[in-house]
């Protein structure tokens, strides 16, 4: 293969790789329109019917491809981190469901806002590592950014913070787990499942249940597996495609479309003072994905 044509090759795969992350955050970002049409039903049976219908869809997707044995290879300890896993993302997804239910999608974009910066002190308390400069100032501007929203809100602003700790404790036990996208999202619905199925079945015995009420809401809690998967797999292709510093700074397209929703859709308030938290947020990730894309750029070379 000429220079040429692998420089060519290389251009396609990057373009390809920033399309599918673009689809991935992008599809992300439209999650409170969808979830918003799930308010007739409980934050619960929402979680556990996502957990089960992603299980059903990533499971028969693995069969089609032929990787359904990768399930039974499995050792003990990447089954006790895939329900680690599991026991995070299901705060995450119920907490999320209960903003966007709650009309608090605001709220739950500064969650994801925050998130890098939760998962780097994350690093410092759990594994020691030392900070750069530019880390300590953009922790230091999150950390007044909680406290001018905690003035503003007049209480921590409790979902942002679950939504952000519970993702980074997820990516940590991703960082770890040796499984690829689809068959770690399968071990973690397996994992889940059985509290899942528990939940509905309470649910459905006390008489709240939806699923199965009306074609409409059958069908729409249904949806939640393939809503869940499809976005997932456009992750997993542009992480191959593209490098971390890009999808770091594509990330931050989820939480502004999700922020766009709740102000100009939701007509959440948004008071002077909030948007002061915002904006020292913002500035904090300016900062610290500048200094990510600046060493990037220096270790390219070696």
């Amino acid at each position: 293969m000429s220079v040429d044509s692998a420089r060519a090759e290389s251009h396609l795969q990057r373009d390809s790789g920033v399309a599918f992350g673009v689809g991935a955050y992008f599809i992300w970002g439209l999650f409170p329109a969808f979830f918003g049409l799930l308010s007739f039903a409980s934050p619960g049976e929402v979680v556990a019917e996502r957990i089960l219908w992603t299980l059903v869809v990533s499971l028969l997707v693995l069969t089609l491809a032929g990787r359904l044995g990768e399930l039974r290879r499995i050792d003990a300890r990447t089954w006790r981190l895939a329900a680690a896993a599991s026991a995070a993302i299901s705060i995450n997804w119920g907490v999320y469901v209960y903003g966007v239910i709650s009309h608090h999608v605001v709220e739950c974009a500064l969650g994801y806002f925050i998130n890098p910066l939760v998962t780097v002190a994350f690093g410092v308390v759990i594994f020691r590592e030392k900070l750069r400069a530019p880390q300590w100032v953009a922790l230091g501007l999150g950390a007044a950014a909680v406290i001018v929203l905690t003035v503003d809100y007049g209480r921590p602003p409790w979902i942002a913070l679950i939504l952000a700790c519970s993702f980074a404790t997820y990516g940590l036990v991703k960082k770890v787990i040796r499984l690829d996208a689809l068959p770690g999202l399968a071990a973690e619905g397996l994992a889940a499942a059985p509290f899942a199925l528990i939940v509905v079945i309470v649910i459905a015995l006390t008489g709240n249940a939806t699923f199965g009420t009306s074609v409409s809401h059958t069908g729409l809690l249904m949806l939640t597996g393939p809503v869940t998967l499809v976005p997932l797999v456009l992750f997993a292709l542009a992480a191959r495609r593209v490098p971390l510093s890009t999808m770091g700074i594509l990330q931050y397209l989820t939480p502004a479309l999700q922020l766009t929703w709740g102000v100009a859709v939701g007509h959440e308030p948004m008071p002077a003072s909030r948007w002061a938290g915002f904006a020292l947020i913002w500035l904090a990730l300016v900062v610290f994905t500048g200094d990510a894309v600046r060493r990037s750029r220096r270790t390219v070379p070696a």
